[in-house]
């Protein structure tokens, strides 16, 4: 029986955490992994607390509910921590990613976290560079690659790009691609 990666994000409606999951999930496809990507959110409105999930595998997927046990949590808002428990049920060893231009040692205190891995990035600073709007979704793929080598940067942007054209004008599909790239390099861990 094939092992499954288990992600879950938590954001905020509008800063891009449904599209990140997707993307992963198509990505990770392209490549011939098995993948999901889902949202889970309530009132769907800006700024309301959402979820994504992501399962991996080299077999088929065949859960499909949410994820209570993740080997890794993706935070795309750090005013989510003390307000929800974002590492609720993270496994022994696992890893957690916060948008945060604050230090891995800080967060991992802030988190309460005594073992496993954690990881910053100033996503939303990458973005306001890059993008020109505060939606930390590509940057924080970007830092989730580099973290986990789970897929590609290029091929990832070539992702972003094919997805973004024709719905954004060509500064904001570069602008995507450049803070994805720019978080890849960016990212600092405590391990």
């Amino acid at each position: 029986m094939a092992e499954t990666l288990e992600l879950r994000w938590h954001g905020r409606g509008g800063q891009g955490a449904k599209t990140a999951v997707f993307l992963l999930a198509e990505s990770l496809i392209e490549q011939g992994k098995y993948a999901q990507g889902f949202p889970d959110y309530g009132p769907e409105r800006m700024g309301a607390p959402i979820r994504g999930y992501n399962r991996i595998s080299d077999e088929p997927v065949k859960l499909h509910c949410g994820v209570n046990q993740p080997e890794i949590v993706v935070v795309l808002d750090s005013t989510l921590i003390g307000t929800s428990d974002v590492t609720s049920g993270l496994r022994s060893g696992g890893t957690v990613l916060v948008n945060s231009p604050d230090a891995p040692e800080a967060m991992r205190k802030t988190l309460g976290l005594t073992g496993g891995s954690v990881y910053t990035v100033d996503a939303t600073g990458i973005a306001l560079d890059e993008i020109g709007k505060p939606i930390p979704n590509s940057p924080m793929i970007g830092a989730l690659l580099k973290v986990t080598d789970l897929a590609d940067i290029d091929d990832m942007a070539a992702i972003i790009g094919k997805k973004f054209e024709g719905k954004f004008d060509e500064a904001v599909v570069e602008g995507n691609k450049k803070a994805l790239k720019r978080a890849y390099e960016e990212v600092r861990g405590d391990k």
